[in-house]
């Protein structure tokens, strides 16, 4: 059997190897995701500067009010929706998505497509 620490070393790895390869620019900032057991966090970040231009997770009081449950593929689907109305409101239009080294699949999908549903695109 694996151990957690095991697992998320492997992860961070991961992580870094796509991180050599996904920038964010002023043009292009960089959709990053981080997923806990119990939320999902959401970031659009400037790497150039070093900013985050908007942020959302399932501990944002307007979706923690809707959300019976913070740590399945509904909430993900509602960060994603959230994220891209903010990104949208602030005129980005275009993202990197970085999956933070996280299997494409679940609630890391489920939190993509929200987003390219909403309008973001990537």
């Amino acid at each position: 059997m694996i151990k957690k620490e095991d697992r998320n070393l492997k992860r961070i790895k991961r992580h870094l190897r796509i991180r050599k390869k996904v920038k964010g620019t002023p043009e292009k900032p960089r959709l990053a995701v981080f997923r806990s057991e119990k939320h999902i966090y959401a970031q659009i970040i400037d790497d150039t500067k070093g900013h985050t231009l908007v942020s959302a997770s399932t501990l944002d009081k307007e979706l923690r009010q809707r959300l019976s449950k913070t740590y399945n593929t509904e909430a993900a689907r509602e960060v994603g929706k959230l994220i891209a109305q903010r990104a949208l409101s602030l005129g980005i239009k275009t993202v990197v998505f970085d999956r933070g080294g996280f299997k494409y699949h679940g609630r890391i999908k489920a939190l993509a497509d929200a987003a390219r549903e909403a309008g973001l695109q990537f």
